[in-house]
């Protein structure tokens, strides 16, 4: 089994700091619904579904403290990251729990439970996709990291490894956190899985060179329509896949979709700080004076897309808007 990255125990929240990855192992024990959002602002918690159960934890601890109302416990959370869709998913799951007078914290279980599952489900839809696939690429860290356990652009791997196919994964480093060397990467060295790290713009070099027979990635909102937005950097990829005639898959939990969102121009990105881009692990590498922009996520046309993973199958992005409403009637 993948790495589990967030569980709950005894009135505290465990998550490990990927911060802290590949060089320690630390995991953080968070009490109050204040550090838990601290933990999603600065990244020691990130992946949109891994994110949402933090919240919907924090949910639960803020019940515990008793300071805060749900509307208030909500608020302060919703106000950490504002493109992952799942992260409001979470906190709402548990605010209407709460205000309802069920069990905080048998929400949040409830929740967690349903993620990990969905996620599962992905990996048994989509390794048939990646059956006569031998060289494939991901971007950034859609793992059990970023999803609490298996992932979602990793699963449909995992799976088909354990059923027998012989991948090779593309690693993109995924800049300017580089999610994919520090996170991906010993993901797949702890379960052997073959891969290479590869500079974010070499990924175009082996696209064309017929070393990349499929593309996988996750998302972290998908608009109603199949635009969607992830790490920075997905839309060139999905872009340079469409021009070599690869296919580009994207996986996801139910709850990264977003119903509300009619295309992806209504999709908020988020934009974090210039040092991000200016420094490496607290290193300014760029000219004193020098400043930069660092939006965290780009937003892909639906068009680019040649199918949606999700724990229900496999659903092309011509019939995304008719399932969505199928679930919306269920």
């Amino acid at each position: 089994m993948p790495v589990r990255a967030l569980w709950f125990r005894g009135g505290t929240l465990y998550l490990i700091d990927q911060r802290k990855l590949p060089g320690r192992l630390v995991v953080l024990r968070l009490h109050t619904v204040a550090k838990v959002a601290a933990a999603i602002r600065t990244m020691a918690v990130r992946g949109a579904p891994a994110i949402g159960v933090a919240a919907a934890y924090g949910m639960a601890l803020a019940a515990e403290e008793g300071r805060l109302g749900p509307d208030r416990g909500a608020r302060l959370l919703r106000a950490t990251r504002p493109t992952a869709v799942d992260l409001f998913v979470g906190v709402e799951t548990v605010r209407r729990a709460w205000a309802e007078g069920a069990a905080p914290q048998a929400a949040a279980d409830a929740y967690r439970d349903r993620i990990v599952e969905e996620c599962h489900r992905i990996g048994l839809a989509g390794a048939p996709l990646l059956r006569r696939a031998r060289k494939v690429l991901t971007h950034c860290n859609a793992g059990a990291l970023a999803t609490v356990e298996w992932g979602t652009a990793l699963s449909p791997i995992r799976v088909a490894r354990q059923q027998g196919a012989r991948l090779f994964v593309w690693v993109d480093e995924t800049r300017p956190w580089l999610q994919g060397a520090r996170l991906t990467a010993w993901e797949l060295l702890r379960e052997r899985i073959p891969h290479a790290i590869i500079a974010d713009n070499a990924a175009g070099h082996y696209l064309s060179t017929g070393e990349v027979d499929a593309v996988i990635v996750g998302a972290d909102r998908i608009a109603r329509n199949g635009d969607f937005a992830n790490k920075i950097g997905t839309y060139e990829k999905a872009v340079v896949a469409r021009e070599n005639g690869v296919p580009f898959y994207v996986a996801a939990p139910w709850s990264t979709f977003d119903a509300h969102r009619p295309t992806g121009r209504a999709i908020p990105v988020e934009e974090r700080g210039e040092n991000e881009v200016l420094e490496v692990a607290g290193h300014r590498i760029a000219p004193q004076g020098s400043r930069a922009r660092n939006p965290a996520f780009d937003v892909t046309p639906a068009k680019f897309v040649t199918a949606f993973v999700t724990p229900d199958g496999v659903v092309r992005p011509k019939d995304l808007a008719r399932r969505l409403a199928r679930r919306a009637d269920a």
